[in-house]
């Protein structure tokens, strides 16, 4: 549903909004670990949105790349 450039834009800005909350069960020495699913108009479309550090070797869908505005 997301490009690979969007999902690690949304990814970034999940993490400091996370860490804003300055929470003290939340890791402070690493990266915050989160799983989202993000569940679009029809059954086919959705998306798992991770944490950066998470996702080594993403998967590219053409379909997802082609609809990214900014490319």
């Amino acid at each position: 549903m997301f490009s690979l450039r969007e999902k690690r834009e949304l990814s970034t800005a999940i993490q400091e909004l996370i860490k804003e909350t300055e929470h003290p069960e939340l890791p402070k020495d690493r990266e915050i670990a989160f799983s989202i699913r993000i569940e679009g108009a029809e059954v086919w479309s959705w998306a798992i949105i991770r944490n950066n550090a998470a996702v080594t070797y993403p998967g590219i869908n053409p379909h997802n790349e082609a609809q990214d505005k900014a490319s």
